[in-house]
């Protein structure tokens, strides 16, 4: 499959940034990509524009697919206004903290900065284990994996780290330190692997996992895992499968014929052409890929919302 590149149409309602610049974004598969997971979440959670180009590992060497990126070799990376090339997630996430300063992409305390700066830089260099030993893959739910020691000791240290920074900046919901940020960003693959591999984390740790799964950007991306892209067997692991274990998603399904309540899409306000079912009404959009999206969590979607 070639790289497709297009309009990637803001979700909100979130905050959203004054500055007006518009940004090219490179990434990879949705199912498996953990790097590109990360800087598409704050794209999305901040509502910032962005032109989106993807590519699939199916296709090759991640370099090769990306010619016109040069010397960015790797995915994500984002080119600028200006034609700056930036091609690491932690680079990614602090050329964005600089360029929109009215956005709490890094908490504002400097206790509460400095803790969150230090927790993501780890999570970018560390905990090799776990990374290699569970690569994310978010079309499964492993229920029989066993962790190694080495895994065991990647969670302890997960718990410890989030323990601490939640303890020294005294958050008032969720996440780690303060308004969800850049460092919530950066766990949320963690969060993933931890849920799409049954794996054991204390109660305070299992919390903030229930909290990146419910999380509607983390939905979004994980409805995009589910329909855009092939199966890849390199990441496919021989374990038992179950549900889930976020929101359940609510019902709906494709429809081949009937007569949708809007006629234009929800998201790019084309005329419909691709038709679902959800609580006995109809409605329309103007691809596959909005429909199979929506079908697949519904209520991740506000503009599909919106409609309902």
């Amino acid at each position: 499959m070639a790289s497709r590149t297009f309009a990637d149409f803001a979700h909100g309602p979130g905050p959203r940034s004054i500055t007006g610049m518009t940004y090219d974004l490179i990434i990879g598969d949705y199912a498996y990509s953990s790097w590109s997971m990360r800087a598409w979440l704050l794209f999305d959670r901040f509502n910032l524009d962005r032109r989106l180009t993807e590519i699939s590992f199916a296709d090759g060497h991640v370099p090769d697919l990306m010619p016109d990126w040069a010397p960015a070799k790797t995915v994500p990376s984002i080119r600028t206004s200006e034609g700056a090339l930036v091609g690491e997630s932690l680079a990614i996430a602090e050329e964005l903290a600089s360029r929109h300063p009215d956005l709490p992409l890094w908490p504002a305390a400097p206790l509460a900065r400095a803790t969150a700066r230090t927790a993501a830089a780890e999570m970018h260099a560390g905990f090799t284990a776990l990374r290699g030993e569970c690569p994310m893959n978010l079309r499964k739910a492993y229920t029989d994996f066993a962790p190694s020691n080495a895994v065991l000791a990647d969670l302890r240290r997960l718990e410890l780290v989030w323990d601490h920074a939640r303890a020294a900046c005294a958050p008032d919901g969720p996440w780690l330190c303060g308004e969800y940020g850049i460092v919530d960003a950066f766990f949320a693959p963690v969060a993933a692997r931890i849920a799409g591999y049954a794996l054991p984390v204390s109660t305070s740790a299992q919390a903030y996992v229930d909290a990146h799964l419910a999380d509607p950007s983390f939905r979004r991306w994980r409805a995009l895992a589910q329909v855009v892209g092939a199966d890849l067997e390199r990441y496919r692991r021989d374990y038992a499968t179950g549900a889930w274990p976020g929101p359940t998603p609510r019902a709906a399904k494709a429809v081949d014929s009937g007569t949708p309540e809007n006629n234009a899409c929800p998201y790019s306000g084309k005329p419909v052409t691709h038709l679902m079912k959800m609580d006995g009404r109809t409605f329309g959009m103007c691809n596959p890929r909005c429909r199979d999206k929506t079908v697949t969590d519904p209520e991740a979607w506000p503009q599909f919302m919106a409609l309902v």
